[in-house]
């Protein structure tokens, strides 16, 4: 009796603890933040640089300035204004404890923008965040609360919309709060599939390098591969593929990927929810070289030892062991939120074959699980353990110019993501220029100069790095470029419009004034266009001072002044 009280406790207890866990997420609807059918330009789990997509992207059927409304009721407990990620937008926390997020907005509604407003001037600062008090902006489901916009990162006019766990602040898909308003009838699509030969441990059709295939479609619609495979030892398997919804021409990430060889489910994937402390977990469930060489997402079904994502499962790492002479069945379905599937079916023959030792010479061994440090003339590099996802051989190379500055360092020959920044040093061939603010560590890609930035350090220029490449050390001594657009317009319309660039560093910080008094000057930071409304603060007519102050990421200071009339 006891026995079975004690198993009745701790059903209820279990059954009670998920309810209570999982209905406040799903108490109330979620409306359309629009007032127009939903149509998307991006789903939750989407392939990203460095990160997968937080959310789904509403389409606003290609303009600006769309009312959004309040998917429930709530209060708006963030907001946050930049040049650069989400742009103008908006958090709402709700009490079934989610929070939504509104991003890449226009504008706020006037009572949100004129806080907004004021908390800039105080601060005399375009770039903010605020928290509201919860009692400052209580919102009703359908209330107007912005206007969609481009804002931020955006590559072209849509809302970026997010449902988050409040309590932990992670991502959860949006998908099923809208799944009876949007159709998709369309199963994703197998563009590509890459066979990996573990280095000294296996190889693919009598060799050591990755082999790409391509699949095939019939005309009944079927997919196949047509190549011959062999492989003999330990091999790993990455598909790439697409998704595609009706009524659009988009593409979209795959919400779930499942191997099997034989009868046995080597890997499973399914993305419905993230941290955002996990993200950068996503340059390890791709080919990250492949990805950085030809911009192209093949999703590994193997685990590196290093990649940590909770919404991976596997055998063995997913990693097949070949070992015996004779036909191994492998078998993808991959599926979205809808359940729509594709399959693909192929057949990988086990040839014995020498299986080719890795490449050592002239390489140090770096562990995945350990703190690395290598050293070389004039370079030092350290890695903090877990850093990388998986052991390499580190090859390094340098190129001498005893013109420049440093010397380039080539840090490994492909490359390869690290999950904590490390830190490199370089030293100065030639250290005379007196203001030691405006040197820098650049990383060359193409020929081209990248800022990475970093701090002096007594002949030494040390910096926080995220890749592998070939870095060295330049010199920014040119302030901002300060360029009036359209200057004549102006007073027709009613807005001063500004473009600032930079030669190298980048853009650090601004200030506008007019008559000597601060204005606020909004940042696009994809055009580079910084712009004011002339009607903002009630600015007199008549003849005026602008002086717009920048400063790059050295330090290098350009000042505008000039006069206009309005």
């Amino acid at each position: 009796m006891i026995q079975f009280m004690m198993r009745l406790y701790k059903f209820l207890f279990v059954y009670f603890t998920l309810f209570c866990f999982f209905c406040p997420l799903q108490a109330q609807e979620l409306r359309n933040p629009f007032n127009f059918p939903i149509l998307l330009s991006g789903n939750f789990g989407e392939l990203r640089n460095n990160h997968f997509h937080s959310g789904i992207d509403f389409k606003t059927q290609g303009v600006e300035g769309k009312p959004i409304y309040a998917v429930a009721d709530g209060y708006v407990s963030r907001i946050s204004v930049s040049p650069y990620g989400y742009g103008h937008a908006l958090y709402l926390d709700h009490p079934e404890g989610i929070t939504t997020v509104y991003g890449h907005l226009l504008k706020y509604n006037p009572a949100i923008a004129a806080y907004v407003r004021e908390n800039q001037y105080e601060q005399e600062s375009f770039t903010i965040t605020l928290y509201p008090e919860p009692e400052r902006f209580p919102v009703k489901k359908g209330e107007l609360i912005a206007y969609a916009g481009n804002t931020g990162s955006s590559g072209g006019p849509h809302l970026h919309f997010e449902v988050r766990d409040t309590a932990t602040e992670e991502p959860m898909d949006p998908i099923p709060y809208y799944k009876d308003a949007i159709k998709d009838t369309r199963p994703p699509k197998i563009q590509g599939i890459m066979i990996y030969p573990f280095e000294g441990r296996g190889m693919v059709n009598g060799s050591s390098c990755p082999v790409e295939l391509k699949p095939v479609t019939d005309k009944a619609g079927n997919v196949s591969l047509t190549q011959k495979i062999e492989a003999w030892g330990d091999i790993g398997i990455a598909v790439k593929a697409y998704d595609y919804m009706d009524n659009t021409a988009n593409i979209y990430g795959v919400k779930s990927i499942l191997l099997q060889v034989d009868t046995t489910i080597l890997f499973r994937s399914y993305i419905d929810r993230f941290a955002f402390s996990e993200t950068r977990y996503l340059n390890s469930f791709v080919d990250y070289h492949e990805w950085r060489e030809n911009r192209s997402f093949f999703m590994k079904s193997f685990v590196e030892p290093g990649n940590k994502l909770r919404f991976i499962e596997s055998i063995n790492r997913g990693i097949i062991f070949v070992q015996e002479e004779r036909e191994y069945t492998l078998t993808y379905r991959l599926a979205d939120d809808y359940g729509n599937e594709a399959t693909l079916r192929f057949v990988i023959t086990g040839k014995e074959t020498p299986v080719s030792a890795p490449e050592t010479t002239g390489r140090a061994y770096f562990h995945w699980k350990s703190d690395n440090q290598f050293g070389a003339k004039g370079v030092r590099l350290m890695i903090p353990k877990y850093s990388l996802y998986d052991d390499i051989y580190f090859k390094y190379q340098v190129k001498e110019d005893s013109q420049a500055l440093a010397a380039t360092h080539i840090l490994h020959d492909k490359w390869v993501p690290l999950h904590q920044p490390a830190r490199l040093s370089i030293r100065l061939q030639t250290d005379t220029l007196e203001n030691k603010e405006q040197l820098g560590m650049v990383r060359m890609q193409k020929g081209k100069p990248i800022w990475v930035g970093g701090k002096y350090r007594e002949g030494w220029i040390d910096a926080d790095i995220r890749d592998f490449g070939s870095y060295t050390i330049r010199q920014d001594t040119k302030g901002p470029v300060i360029t009036p657009v359209n200057k004549d317009k102006w007073a027709a319309k009613s807005e001063i419009t500004i473009r600032v660039s930079d030669n190298l560093s980048g853009l650090n910080t601004y200030r506008g004034e007019i008559d000597g008094n601060f204005v606020l000057f909004e940042h696009d930071g994809k055009s580079g266009i910084l712009s004011y409304p002339l009607h903002s603060d009630g600015l007199s007519r008549g003849k005026h001072t602008l002086t717009l102050t920048a400063t790059d990421a050295c330090g290098n200071v350009t000042e505008y002044t000039d006069s206009f009339s309005w």
